[in-house]
């Protein structure tokens, strides 16, 4: 199975670890610097480089390929990769809109090819058996809560690089905690949802604080809260049900039950199995754990958030997310 990786960020580096440990080839990196995609290229062990995503695509031999560019490029990229029939991973988010992600749903369908996000918060195998009781009617959700704080006012992502794009803590950080949500609460419709999100940053041109709530039609609740101007990090989750209470710090690596305290696996472990999971998809022809459709309900929550804050302020692009 040949994979084409498109970008060379922090993803990237995360993606093509884990495909050195699997049976797939890494066919080709596509970057947009010369110089970094070729150094990239020789480092993973890549045959082929190139700073054109067409070029690649044109490549018969070519069969997955796996998104880890910004966020505000995935739509366009997404639906290209798959008018071109490969099987497409797409980093999170799907889109930078509703009406984003349902094009690039409609051209998975129509495409017939595998394709589906990276959403690892679905994937923690501490997480797998609440998840089948929960399935089951075993336990109950009440309340998911989840926190991210990290300090960008001046953009460098986690590698160190600076970046020529501007991150999006809506639709970009909150969507890996309401994904997690609408995925634990299941087929519960929300009935509600309350936000706050401030007016445009005059350094970042970004909010850079938000808070989310939302509630089902079983009254569980989700809330997710968090800001870029924090001095320090936070990064964990909450998850209460009616049987135990679930806290996961991700940076400390614990998860916190009331039998006690067991270490996690190290976010770039647990993103192993989103690449392991659509492999297979890929090799059994099925949908991955992450497929496009599934992201929906929590896309329709972010777009509430979204249209509460243009109604408030107005409709506008914004750095990172070009007006749909």
């Amino acid at each position: 199975m040949n994979i084409c990786m498109v970008g060379y960020g922090m993803m990237g580096v995360w993606h093509s670890e884990a495909l050195k440990k699997s049976d797939a080839v890494m066919h080709t990196i596509v970057g947009r610097r010369p110089d970094a995609t070729k150094e990239f290229a020789a480092r993973y062990g890549y045959r082929k480089w190139t700073t054109s995503l067409d070029e690649a695509l044109a490549d018969p031999a070519i069969d997955v390929v796996i998104l880890a560019t910004p966020s505000e490029q995935h739509e366009e990229q997404a639906i290209k990769c798959l008018e071109a029939r490969k099987h497409t991973l797409i980093e999170i988010p799907i889109a930078m809109s509703l009406k984003g992600a349902e094009r690039v749903v409609a051209a998975g369908e129509k495409s017939g090819k595998v394709y589906g996000l990276c959403h690892p918060m679905r994937f923690r195998r501490e997480r797998k058996a609440l998840i089948e009781r929960l399935r089951s009617g075993e336990e109950t959700i009440r309340h998911v809560a989840g926190r991210f704080f990290i300090k960008r006012l001046i953009n460098i992502g986690a590698t160190g690089y600076q970046r020529s794009w501007t991150d999006n803590i809506l639709w970009h950080h909150f969507c890996h905690f309401v994904d997690l949500g609408a995925f634990l609460f299941g087929d519960t419709p929300v009935k509600r949802v309350q936000s706050f999100m401030g007016q445009p940053h005059e350094k970042t041109g970004i909010p850079m604080e938000c808070v989310v709530l939302a509630e089902t039609t079983k009254d569980q609740t989700l809330l997710v809260h968090g800001s870029y101007h924090a001095a320090y990090r936070f990064y964990d989750k909450l998850i209460v049900t009616d049987r135990d209470t679930y806290f996961f710090d991700i940076l400390a690596g614990t998860l916190k039950t009331s039998s006690g305290v067991v270490p996690v696996e190290p976010e770039q472990d647990n993103c192993v199995h989103v690449i392991t999971d659509f492999l297979a998809a890929v090799r059994e022809n099925r949908p991955p754990l992450a497929a496009g459709k599934s992201v929906l309900p929590a896309m329709r929550i972010l777009q509430r958030v979204q249209d509460d804050w243009d109604a408030q302020y107005g409709a506008r692009a914004l750095p990172g997310r070009p007006l749909d």
